[in-house]
């Protein structure tokens, strides 16, 4: 059977760069030979785009004169990829391969927010993941959370605040989040990114203060919310296109105050109980919600639904749906789809599955008028 080559990106121009380089290891680690012949592709912090046999390596030891540039495809009629040589007569253009599917490990900004799944659209390529719709609405957390409300699914309250406002007047907008919120503790996050990066927990006027300053530091929207109490962090895996199916639901055991980038890349502390020991109406509730998020965003391929769950009373709140979940070792995502009877390298063959079948959808549309 001839193989599919896939072209699996990682990288990019985002504050989650490192790990999507920790989330692409894994992913090539269990790509089956046999099945596939594989391209890698970084996309560095300048969105400069490079390959070669272990471009990934090059990467991580941030070395990569070597590398070759590679030509993004825009072409709907090619999808080859090109890369630039140098030669002693000058740069020269050579074809690199044709590419079946390309495999976005991108986490953040213009990897995981839309940007990168408009680019490959034009191209017509077959992509991992959520389309343009699904994964710009998923990553905007003002946006996400208007479309949740329009739906009927319960999320934290929240406001959403502006660079410019905070430049402009920061004690105004700490007033208004204080009167708007109910008071501490309130979470200061950039609206669009993800892995916990730019996220802080205020638990007084100063540290708000900070943290507003922290997160406009990667946005220029940002997302105020009320802390959920004393609650529990529920997550669960979202696998499919049109007809979603859901994973057992896990609970993170935060080390620190809240799940944090350290917590969940750098010194792994944070427990995960999976399945989580919640009741069997809750988890089917939460399941229920998940999908029901899913397909108001028109998302596909994959997300991580995460939730908060009030213990006295076990109410349950959306936080967020991420498209693109962190694929490392100790990630939540496909810790609770092995949980569910889901391998690893079984997964990351479904996603290509199902990236396949959403470009065959998308062969159905019909782009002239005839009359």
């Amino acid at each position: 059977m001839k193989k599919l080559r896939v072209a699996v990106l990682f990288g990019g121009r985002s504050g989650e760069h490192d790990v999507s380089l920790m989330s692409a290891r894994s992913v090539l680690s269990v790509l089956d030979a046999e099945r596939y012949e594989v391209i890698q592709i970084g996309i560095t912090l300048d969105g400069e785009w490079l390959t070669g046999p272990n471009a990934l390596d090059a990467f991580q030891n941030n070395n990569v004169a070597s590398l070759d540039r590679v030509i993004p495809p825009t072409q709907p009629t090619d999808h080859s990829l090109y890369v630039t040589r140098s030669t002693k007569m000058g740069e020269k253009l050579e074809t690199l391969a044709r590419v079946d599917v390309f495999f976005p490990v991108l986490h953040g900004t213009f990897g995981e927010d839309g940007t990168m799944q408009g680019l490959l659209e034009l191209a017509d390529v077959a992509y991992v993941g959520a389309g343009v719709t699904g994964s710009s609405v998923g990553m905007d957390k003002g946006v996400f959370k208007d479309v949740m409300r329009a739906n009927g699914i319960p999320i934290v309250e929240s406001m959403l605040v502006l660079r410019s406002e905070v430049e402009n007047d920061i004690k105004a907008v700490i007033e208004k989040a204080e009167r708007l919120l109910g008071g501490y503790p309130i979470f200061a996050k950039p609206a669009n990114l993800g892995s916990s990066v730019g996220i802080s927990k205020c638990n007084s006027p100063s540290d708000l203060g900070e943290g507003l300053m922290e997160a406009a530091r990667y946005d220029r929207r940002l997302i105020l919310e009320r802390g959920a109490g004393d609650a529990r962090e529920i997550e669960v895996s979202v696998l499919g296109n049109e007809d979603p199916q859901t994973s057992v639901c896990g609970e993170v055991l935060p080390s620190r105050e809240f799940y944090s980038y350290e917590s969940k890349y750098v010194d792994g502390t944070s427990g995960l109980e999976i399945p989580a020991q919640i009741p069997a109406d809750v988890s089917e509730k939460i399941r229920e919600y998940a999908v029901l998020a899913y397909k108001a965003i028109d998302c596909a391929g994959m997300a991580r639904a995460d939730f908060f769950v009030e213990k006295e009373t076990n109410k349950i709140y959306l936080n967020e749906l991420n498209t693109l979940p962190g694929f490392t070792s100790i990630s939540m995502y496909p810790k609770l789809w092995q949980a569910s009877g889901l391998s690893y390298a079984q997964l990351v063959d479904r996603l290509i599955e199902l990236a396949l079948e959403r470009k065959a959808q998308r062969d159905h549309n019909q782009h002239r008028r005839t009359s």
